[in-house]
């Protein structure tokens, strides 16, 4: 048996779960930004993800570039999830969803600010994105049971 979708309703605060989804777009702009010169200012030529593990312990600039990578990667890993969840919670709960994914954006710059200052422990002065990650994770976890149970 299978159920139609009649109505969808948007909540008025699903204003804010947009904002934060348009600047996560945003936030994808600026690490490829950082990425781009940190390539040209490394001389890590196009198709090389990363430089070598020699390259980047002789040169500051390659380890600086492998990082700036890394933290872009590590974003884009998320994103698909992030979205989704935040898509999914903030038809239900606007506000928290759009509070949990404005920690996990702030989280995220100041993540990759650090990971591209070339030391990679810098990196954990934005670890609290996991907070909004997580919180987003729990939410879209237990709003897939409740509707499940229904």
């Amino acid at each position: 048996m299978s159920a139609a979708l009649t109505q969808l309703l948007i909540p008025n605060d699903f204003k804010y779960v947009i904002a934060v989804g348009a600047c996560t777009g945003l936030l994808n702009v600026y690490q490829s930004v950082l990425v781009s010169k940190a390539r040209k200012l490394a001389g890590i030529k196009y198709p090389a993800l990363y430089a070598s593990n020699e390259e980047a312990e002789r040169n500051a600039a390659a380890k600086a570039f492998n990082c700036t990578q890394r933290a872009h990667g590590n974003t884009l890993e998320a994103i698909p999830f992030f979205l989704f969840s935040l898509i999914q919670v903030g038809l239900s709960h606007p506000r928290a969803a759009a509070t949990l994914g404005s920690i996990w954006l702030v989280g995220r710059v100041i993540f990759t600010i650090g990971y591209s200052s070339g030391d990679p422990s810098k990196r954990y002065y934005g670890a609290f994105h996991s907070i909004g990650f997580l919180g987003l994770l729990g939410m879209s976890v237990y709003l897939a049971f409740k509707a499940i149970l229904a």
